[in-house]
């Protein structure tokens, strides 16, 4: 009896110093190289929490917002006296807005919850990872700026908000100084200001910030927001499940002259964000293809590419895809080219329709580029949107952009060799498996563009110093002739005209149509790339091929019409004259 008791005491106790090995044991098989087990068991420990959808009313949701009264509360518009009517125009000049309406709204004015009503039943991880919102302004009107950083102090759960960061780029307006400085320390150190020692534009100034922020994630905001209830929880929970995830908020229109807040989009429908192939944003409504992966509507949704003015992304990530390209100048195209290089690099993009964030779209730009204008000779949009393509696009694609703006092929967009590298260090996919695979939608409105037969200038033969001329007027207006400008180097954009393989006349995304009234600039049918036009070589006659008459240039007035063709009447006679711009 005793040897057996003995017996089991020696073999509880080597059980014993066996578990006890266990862990050292684990630990230097770790450490022997076998990075998958590692991995695997990191990942067991990090595995995230979904946000659930509930009954009663969300985590995050605010309890009993009181009401507010006053000019503009509630979002609604407020209207100006008639005595105050010139400095409204004045301050419209001057910022591009109607900086004397907002003046006289509270900085934390309430505006409607324009979400669904299914938003306010969700339940968000309780670890969501703290946000820097970065905002970046040039001579901004001070209560749009500070509206602004009011509505996220007030909107967002302080445990998320790492900071607010103001990023000035270069503002010489007096109250953008030691006024704002001063403004901001009632935030207790929520709110940072950097400046620029130098203008460097939107793109440059926002990567500037976001390598300044001391955030996990950084949120960029336009300067003139206002963010919406509940609205950081909802951006944050995708990148806090996988942080090559961007989010964007559904943004809400502010009016520029009266500031109410009101939707942009129709109630209960989803959109996303796609491109023509001369590089203009657009937007297409959610397919059923993208509707049918998620369980509830209010859930986010993925998209090809976003506005670019608002948007969520974990700071690390997006500093080791290199941030913005730092070729881009000012701003334009840098929405795509971080579209393209997150989902090309494994990333993703996601559209939140429980964040909703308002934005006043201003009358015009307050304000020019000066110097930065002067580094690249041509439009600086379009050579932002040259790098772009150049760097994500394959070749076939590139011939569409190219089709749809002729003049790019003549800019110098300046040495992609940096970005073209890290393309291949990351290992991005190719252009063609983005259209296939995230921005297949983009054919529904802008099929592929067939080849151009001719672009330039529209010369009249009868009268060789004229051309046509759209006079920079969008559509709907009338075509007419003006002076021809001889010199390539200045060559106008209005009256540079392709004609394409399926009879189409086209102005940058307008099309040239005819009818009884005259020739007439347009909105291309969306879908459609031909057209009813047909250009002769030989008698030189530009024919509508549905009325049968030929473009004709009456002698005394300069005006554009329809005649019945007569391939003798120089009058009808036009001259297709390519320019090779000297950029």
């Amino acid at each position: 009896m005793r040897i057996v008791q003995l017996r089991k005491s020696r073999l509880f106790k080597l059980i014993a110093a066996a578990l006890c090995l266990i862990p050292l044991i684990y630990i230097l098989f770790l450490q022997t190289g076998h990075e998958d087990l590692k991995f695997s068991a990191f990942n067991s420990q990090k595995i995230k929490s979904k946000p659930v959808l509930v009954t009663e009313l969300g985590n995050f949701e605010p309890r009993n917002i009181p009401e507010r009264t006053g000019p503009g509360e509630g979002g609604k518009p407020h209207i100006l006296r008639d005595d105050q009517q010139n400095d409204a125009s004045q301050a419209l000049t001057e910022f591009g807005m109607n900086m004397v309406c907002s003046d006289e709204i509270s900085m934390s004015r309430s505006i409607p919850d324009t979400r669904m009503p299914e938003c306010k039943h969700w339940n968000y991880p309780e670890d969501l990872p703290r946000a820097s919102v970065i905002i970046v302004f040039h001579n901004e009107g001070w209560s749009t700026l500070l509206r602004t950083v009011h509505s996220v102090i007030n909107r967002s759960p302080p445990q998320f908000l790492e900071e607010v960061l103001l990023v000035d780029d270069f503002s010489n307006k007096e109250h953008l100084k030691g006024k704002l400085e001063q403004y901001i320390t009632r935030f207790d150190g929520k709110v940072r200001l950097i400046r620029n020692k130098e203008r460097e534009g939107l793109i440059r100034t926002r990567s500037y910030g976001a390598r300044e922020a001391k955030g996990e994630v950084i949120l960029f905001l336009d300067a003139h927001c206002e963010v919406n209830v509940n609205w950081l929880p909802p951006l944050l929970a995708p990148i806090y499940r996988d942080r090559s995830t961007m989010t964007v908020p559904v943004i809400d229109g502010v009016d520029f002259k009266t500031f109410e807040y009101r939707p942009v989009y129709q109630g209960g429908h989803h959109y996303r964000g796609i491109f023509e192939w001369g590089m203009l944003y657009k937007e297409n409504e959610l397919s059923q293809r993208e509707a049918k992966r998620r369980e509830h509507n209010s859930e986010p949704y993925k998209s090809p590419t976003h506005a670019g003015g608002l948007f969520a992304i974990n700071r690390e990530y997006f500093l080791s895809i290199g941030a913005y390209d730092p070729g881009l100048l000012v701003w334009g195209g840098e929405n795509f080219e971080l579209s393209f290089k997150i989902w090309q690099c494994g990333g993703s993009i996601e559209w939140v329709p429980c964040s909703r964030v308002g934005h006043v779209y201003r009358g015009f730009m307050p304000y020019n580029f000066g110097k930065l204008a002067q580094k690249k000779k041509g439009p600086l949009v379009t050579i932002n949107y040259k790098r772009v393509i150049e760097t994500w696009f394959d070749d076939k694609f590139k011939e569409y952009f190219y089709t749809r703006e002729p003049l790019a092929r003549y800019l110098d967009m300046g040495d992609i060799n940096d970005q073209l590298a890290l393309k291949e260090k990351l290992k991005c996919k190719n252009f063609e498996w983005f259209m296939e695979n995230v921005a297949y939608d983009v054919y529904d409105k802008f099929p592929p563009l067939p080849p151009n037969l001719h672009w330039g200038e529209i010369r009249s033969v009868a009268l060789a110093s004229l051309c046509w001329d759209t006079l920079g007027q969008d559509a709907p207006t009338f075509i007419n002739v003006y002076d021809c400008l001889d010199d390539n180097s200045n060559a106008e954009l209005s009256q540079l005209i392709r004609l394409n393989a399926k009879g189409q006349l086209g102005v940058g995304e307008r099309c040239i149509e005819g009818d009884s009234q005259g020739i007439k600039l347009v909105f291309c049918r969306l879908g459609t790339v031909d057209g009813p036009w047909q250009y002769d070589e030989i008698s030189r006659t530009l024919l509508h091929r549905v009325l049968k008459k030929c473009v004709a240039l009456h002698p005394q007035t300069s005006h554009l019409s329809l005649m019945p063709c007569d391939p003798v009447n120089t009058y009808q006679q036009w001259t297709f004259k390519e320019l090779h711009p000297k950029y």
